[in-house]
């Protein structure tokens, strides 16, 4: 696709860290797995590659604000527009040398996302999506999946791990999913969770306790891609309040009612 010049220059700023990450996971795969070892190395890691994707961002727009999760919050002189950065999605898998995980850059524009990139430089999937262009992947529209039925479909989600969220409402949602779909997956990267619906792969996703960084890229791919977003409860500004769920149109009233308990 023909981007804008912002949507150009998130996809160079997701390119030149990827190469950064991937000259790193190559030497995470080598070293003996310990909490200090390679939880260090990752840091070190993550950090870099925010520092890539800051330097690129802001160096090209000066004026925006900016949240990464590595380096918080800063206003900018334009008010109207912020980028919004993880710079290492999956940093579990990352650090357990399993090729899932992703760069994550959205820009907001008055409290709209309206640009997203998803790169994932372990398999060079560069997932793309601007306001009113469509959703692509490495020059393929991409598009929600046109499953209807929900016996059919496969759903995503994060299952919250040693003792962080809330992870019995996550339990409940599972006994009332698992039932009536073909699966749910679990992979630990929320940002390609989301992409992955937008290329139809997945049918809908869903979490709470989410960060804004993790999906505000992937909340405009699935829009343009096709799909239907909102927070769980309609009340809910999936970005502000960290409660999402996302699916095609068919069956995103019938996915959101089981989420729901309704």
């Amino acid at each position: 696709m023909q981007g804008s010049a912002n949507l150009n220059v998130m996809i160079k700023a997701a390119r030149k860290a990827g190469r950064s990450l991937v000259k790193d996971f190559r030497e995470v795969e080598n070293l003996q797995v310990s909490s200090k070892g390679p939880g260090d190395f990752v840091s070190k890691a993550d950090r870099e590659a925010e520092r890539i994707i800051k330097e690129e961002l802001m160096g090209a727009r000066p004026t925006y604000g900016w949240l990464g999760e590595e380096t918080g919050e800063t206003a900018g002189q334009d008010p109207t527009r912020r980028w919004i950065v993880d710079p290492l999605d999956g940093t579990t898998n990352y650090l357990h040398g399993l090729p899932h995980w992703a760069i994550s850059i959205a820009l907001e524009h008055k409290g709209e996302i309206v640009a997203g990139v998803i790169f994932d430089a372990a398999k060079d999937e560069m997932f793309v999506a601007e306001k009113g262009s469509g959703a692509w992947m490495n020059d393929q529209r991409l598009r929600v999946s046109g499953r209807r039925q929900m016996i059919e479909s496969i759903f995503a989600t994060g299952v919250p791990f040693a003792g962080n969220g809330p992870l019995p409402a996550t339990l409940q949602d599972l006994a009332r999913l698992m039932p009536v779909c073909a699966g749910v997956r679990r992979w630990g990267a929320a940002a390609l969770d989301l992409a992955y619906v937008a290329a139809g792969r997945y049918d809908g996703y869903w979490e709470r306790n989410i960060n804004a960084w993790d999906i505000a890229a992937g909340i405009i791919l699935v829009r343009e891609a096709g799909g239907f977003v909102s927070g769980i409860r309609e009340d809910q500004d999936p970005v502000e309040s960290g409660s999402i769920i996302v699916g095609n149109e068919a069956l995103f009233e019938s996915f959101r009612k089981v989420i729901r308990g309704a």
